[in-house]
């Protein structure tokens, strides 16, 4: 057949409509379209602003609708909070106000809670569900009111939602969603046992979604308990921090370290840029609030003892770019999402490497662009080492030879300045003087409970005391050519130690303390000079170790996690290929001295050694195994059970954690909640409803409701019968004889007087 310019074959696209309708639904679009959402979700998605999908959502949110258990696994920033939320609002569709709370979300902090309820309230606004908060600080009368208004979704914090479970015997027999958002924290700050004990309170058939930016191996085991047949979701392992944040550290000496900050915010970073200062104690943020005052830069504070409703003022003046500085303590390092964040300044260094990743994690999310400052101090360089082992990066400290390190200082005139500036204030002001003495109490406390480093990182610290640290390529253009010769020069002359001893310096050529060091010198030179060619002999050889840093086991892994995604850049083994290939090269009865993990584990601990060593125990009154079974099965007099009861070794065994750190039995009562119900009449409310078909609500401000309900509760009051028994007839007589007997030794006295 020939073919005629302009026209087609009709034989050659033989498709039926219904065929080329179906070719045109499975073209993927790559954003929330393709997913299948519902109108009013895909509505609520895309007015706040989202069009494609984060990697972890891509992978995430399918998963989830499909009603699967999860456990993910990213980076902060990577908007974990829609994962769990979008298919939360799919599950649910419609308010369901007879049925009661049918999603339960654990956060941390109150911070974060607040946080998801309000980007709760922005993604479901098209949608009728309603969700309740329920955390510390507030009033727990309001939320018996908010509970009994029968709310869809709860968001809560474990230590609460706990003592309220127990205050009003709650059931939760009917909720179908749970989700654990930041896990690991959850388990930081003492909340297992409530996690544990809300498994048991909760269905079997439920859906759970468990989300952390690390993955430690108590959560590994967590989910192999708790959660049914989870599957694994791993994105951006290699690099745990975002690739737009920036990372400075400045070498600082202690007594100056508050100078340092003063440069930093004052003659570096744009007034207009957003900050979070991390630090130690909450009296250093006290003090740095009442230095940043008394400077005229506008900042405010959140520290975990703060009053709730201060928290949320404070929070709130930051948001809102009313101040431009907030200081806080590691309260805030988790979970919280500060629009516009574009710097972090860790005033103290933190302690463990997970921590560093979470606080730096509050600027540069969803693809915009931030830096981290830190500020380390003599005693700080450990944890700074054990951080790159942690980050798996190298350490370049800025020098003549590599100006492009990462690892500085700031200019010895800009820090005098300020330096001079903090004396003046601490010298007029009394105040603020003793709110330092204050802090430098609380620095010593916080020395004494603050983990010990590394012992590699410990020794090695050692040997970058004696590098010297240029300065930082961020103040390069704040000082000039003249101001630079001089900071150096103030380096030779602190790095500078002279040859000659005590006897040899002030002494003259002649004398017998001068004649013996210059024999005793002489002695020990060619034993002297060969240890250092030896030195740099091992320096030029001994090449730099690359530790590869790995999450978990893999046989770990595979054993809990039957499904496993990860992104299609890189393979599941692609974390273990290099583990394979060292395991084939070796002997096999090789025994390594540490493990390959070794410091990914320790930055993602959350049992330390001095936790574990507490709950152990060595007896040596029990040597036999009658006598150990003797010593478990010890009973103890209960007086309020009036029985005998087994002792058990954990003091906290049968207990809940509070909000406020507090330990309190499993079922305290402070019958609040009864106490409420009769202020409020809320059961007379709900057994009204019950029997109302159309539950109308009754007025009960009516007299003529009042009255009727009075004479029936009247009507049905037992009257007490007037006839006596036997045994009360001749109670009276003997209490009637006692009284004649009384009365005549009375009257006896009487006469004799």
């Amino acid at each position: 057949m020939l073919e005629v310019p302009g026209f087609e074959d009709p034989n050659k696209h033989s498709d039926s409509v219904e065929s080329v309708k179906f070719k045109r639904k499975t073209n993927k679009s790559g954003g929330f379209q393709s997913m299948g959402l519902s109108f009013n979700v895909l509505k609520g998605v895309t007015k706040r602003g989202y069009k494609i999908p984060t990697p972890i959502q891509r992978k995430t949110i399918p998963l989830a609708l499909e009603g699967k258990n999860i456990v993910a696994m990213a980076r902060t920033g990577s908007g974990k909070t829609a994962c769990f939320l979008i298919p939360l609002f799919e599950k649910l569709k419609i308010r369901s106000a007879k049925t009661g709370a049918r999603a339960l979300i654990l956060s941390p902090t109150r911070e974060l809670a607040v946080q998801t309820l309000k980007f709760f309230k922005e993604l479901g606004r098209f949608t009728d569900l309603k969700a309740a908060l329920i955390s510390g600080g507030d009033s727990m009368d309001s939320q018996f009111s908010v509970i009994h208004g029968n709310p869809d979704i709860i968001i809560a914090t474990p230590g609460r939602f706990l003592h309220i479970c127990v205050e009003m015997d709650l059931k939760l027999n009917n909720i179908e969603y749970v989700v654990f958002d930041e896990a690991d924290r959850l388990f930081e700050m003492g909340f297992g046992v409530q996690m544990n004990s809300l498994l048991e309170k909760l269905p079997d058939t439920r859906q759970t979604l468990l989300f952390s930016a690390t993955l430690p191996k108590v959560l590994v085991e967590f989910a192999k308990a708790g959660i049914g047949d989870p599957v694994l979701i791993r994105l951006d392992v290699e690099s745990k921090l975002p690739s737009e944040l920036d990372l400075a550290f400045l070498t600082v000496r202690s007594e100056e370290r508050t100078a340092a900050l003063l440069v930093l915010l004052k003659l570096h970073i744009d007034p207009k840029q957003q900050t979070i200062v991390f630090a130690a104690t909450k009296y250093h943020v006290d003090y740095l609030h009442l230095v940043l005052d008394n400077v005229g830069i506008s900042n405010t504070y959140i520290y975990s003892s703060l009053d709730a409703s201060a928290r949320k003022i404070n929070t709130a003046k930051f948001v809102q770019h009313k101040v431009s500085v907030l200081i806080v303590t590691d309260v805030a390092a988790r979970g919280l999402d500060i629009p516009h964040l574009d710097n972090v300044i860790n005033y103290n260094f933190p302690d463990r490497s997970k921590l560093f990743v979470h606080r730096v994690g509050r600027c540069a999310r969803a693809g915009r662009t931030g830096t981290a400052y830190s500020l380390v101090t003599a005693d700080e360089y450990p944890y700074m080492l054990d951080l790159h082992l942690f980050l798996g990066q190298s350490l370049l400290i800025i020098n003549s030879t590599n100006p492009k390190g990462n690892i500085g200082c700031i200019p010895q005139s800009l820090i005098e300045e300020q330096h001079g500036t903090i004396i003046m204030l601490h010298d007029t002001n009394p105040d603020l003087l003793h709110a330092k003495q204050t802090a430098d109490k609380a620095y010593t406390k916080y020395l004494q409970t603050r983990p010990v480093a590394s012992v590699d990182s410990n020794r090695r610290a050692k040997q970058f005391l004696t590098n010297k640290c240029g300065t930082h390529a961020f103040f390069k253009t704040q000082i000039n050519h003249l101001q630079e010769e001089r900071d150096n020069i103030l380096h030779q002359m602190k790095s500078y130690r002279p040859q000659g001893t005590v006897f040899e310096v002030c002494s003259k050529t002649k004398s017998q303390d001068y004649l013996a060091m210059k024999a005793t010198r002489a002695f020990h030179k060619a034993a002297k000079t060969a240890y250092q060619q030896n030195m740099e002999k091992t320096k030029s050889t001994v090449p730099e170790k690359s530790v590869h840093l790995q999450e978990s086991v893999k046989s770990e892994i595979e054993n809990v996690f039957g499904e496993i995604v990860t992104s299609k850049k890189r393979k599941v083994d692609y974390l273990y290929n290099n583990q394979l290939k060292k395991q084939k090269m070796k002997d096999e009865n090789y025994i390594p001295y540490s493990a390959p993990d070794k410091f990914t584990e320790d930055g993602m601990a959350i049992n330390n050694f001095q936790r574990e060593a507490s709950q152990a125990q060595f007896d040596l009154t029990a040597d036999t195994a009658e006598d150990i079974k003797k010593v478990k099965q010890q009973m103890r007099w209960d007086r309020k059970k009036k029985k005998m009861v087994g002792v058990s070794n954990d003091s906290n065994v049968g207990k809940l954690k509070t909000e406020g750190g507090k330990w309190i039995p499993a079922s305290y009562k402070t019958y609040r909640y009864e106490e409420w119900k009769e202020k409020t009449k809320a059961a007379e409310n709900e057994d009204n409803n019950e029997d109302d078909p159309l539950n109308e609500r009754v007025n009960y401000n009516n007299k003529s409701f009042r009255r009727m309900n009075h004479n029936s509760k009247n009507k049905n009051k037992k009257v007490k019968s007037e006839l006596r028994s036997v045994d009360q007839i001749v109670k009276q007589k003997k209490i009637a004889e006692k009284k004649k007997l009384r009365q005549n030794k009375k009257l006896r006295r009487k006469m004799k007087k």
